[in-house]
């Protein structure tokens, strides 16, 4: 017989955990920002579903992997006071009806999940603060971002629910569920929902969200040779995301024909890894801004196995050592082996011609 492959326990849970978030988001969705009247800049929709996933998949984790801390974007302290209860309600009932969902094939009771696994409003609050680990160099730890691309989930375009397992530094295993991105890029009008998984070596693959066990191992993602025609660039729909200005002077250096594509969340990533798009560019705007792990550990695994390369504007590793951010990392650059070197050298002279004084 041969050897089990390494991480499949955490492959499978976190499948089942980011399945069954993407469901309970999209309920949010459907239920709050689609039925509720919102004023401008509320965010309140966001915010439940925020905390409600974030419950669910860590209540999954504490479950099957108790002993590994959990870096997440979310913590419970506001839903602790009395003027957090109405909110606290309706994650605590969000939570527990997703968490009691019938089990589909490939899923086990003893994950916590399935009907009578409801979980008290404390166990919950409480699932949540785990992700308040701090991350570092040594040990494994899970990354959590429960809805990555807050905008685009209110606008009903692209966002992604983001999981991923990181081992002294090193991402081993990436899930990412995007609801709302199509199965196939050439019919954006047709079938809606995917899941994408990379454990590192092994692959990257694509599942359908609606029944990704009974579609395993999936099809498997291969980033594609860079032809002039197919160069473009994906980017933040957000401004204030990424400097796009920045971006545009690349694609000039580089001789990019094609207008960019522009999206929210790490859906880019997955976007990428099925050669929806060449090149993955994101330029920060201030010289402050420190990237968050949980923003591209999940992506970062699937561009590689994908057979990607992916580094900061300079070239270097991303290090997801460094605790909850990216620390120093520049920017990031992901693309095919066979172009990525050419946009680095792209970006490095872009940047100088922005260092350079103006006569």
């Amino acid at each position: 017989m041969s050897a089990p492959l390494a991480y499949a326990a955490e492959k499978q849970i976190a499948i089942a955990a980011v399945r069954r978030a993407c469901v309970l988001t999209a309920s949010v969705f459907n239920k709050l920002v689609k039925q509720e009247t919102l004023v401008k800049g509320d965010k309140s929709p966001v915010t439940v579903g925020d905390y409600s996933a974030q419950a669910v998949v860590n209540t999954i984790l504490g479950r099957t992997f108790p002993q590994d801390p959990i870096v997440g974007e979310e913590d419970a302290a506001d839903l602790r006071q009395e003027s957090g209860n109405t909110l606290k309600d309706r994650i605590v009932q969000l939570a527990n009806e997703t968490l009691n969902a019938p089990l589909l094939a490939g899923e086990k009771e003893e994950w916590g999940l399935g009907p009578s696994q409801g979980q008290t409003a404390e166990q919950l609050l409480d699932a949540i603060d785990r992700g308040n680990y701090a991350g570092g160099r040594t040990g494994r730890f899970w990354t959590l971002d429960p809805i990555d691309g807050t905008k685009g989930f209110l606008r009903g375009d692209q966002y992604a629910v983001c999981l991923a397992l990181i081992v002294d530094a090193r991402v081993e295993l990436g899930v990412m569920g995007c609801p709302n991105l199509p199965v196939t890029a050439s019919d954006p009008s047709g079938p809606r929902g995917c899941l994408f998984v990379a454990v590192r070596g092994q692959g990257a693959y694509q599942l359908p969200l609606a029944d990704p066990f009974g579609a395993l191992p999936g099809t498997r993602l291969q980033i594609p040779p860079t032809t002039p025609e197919r160069l473009n660039f994906l980017e933040s729909v957000e401004e204030g995301h990424a400097k796009l200005s920045f971006n545009d002077r690349v694609a000039q250096i580089l001789g990019v024909t094609r207008p960019p594509t522009r999206m929210d969340s790490q859906a880019k990533y997955c976007s990428l890894a099925r050669g929806d798009g060449a090149v993955y560019l994101r330029m920060p705007v201030g010289s402050g801004y420190r990237e968050k792990i949980w923003d591209h550990a999940s992506g970062a695994v699937l561009v590689e196995e994908a057979g990607g390369i992916i580094t900061d504007g300079r070239g270097e590793p991303l290090d997801f050592g460094l605790g909850r951010t990216l620390g120093e990392n520049y920017g990031v650059v992901a693309a095919g082996k066979d172009i990525h070197a050419k946009v680095i050298a792209a970006v490095k002279q872009a940047k100088a011609e922005e260092e350079s004084p103006k006569l």
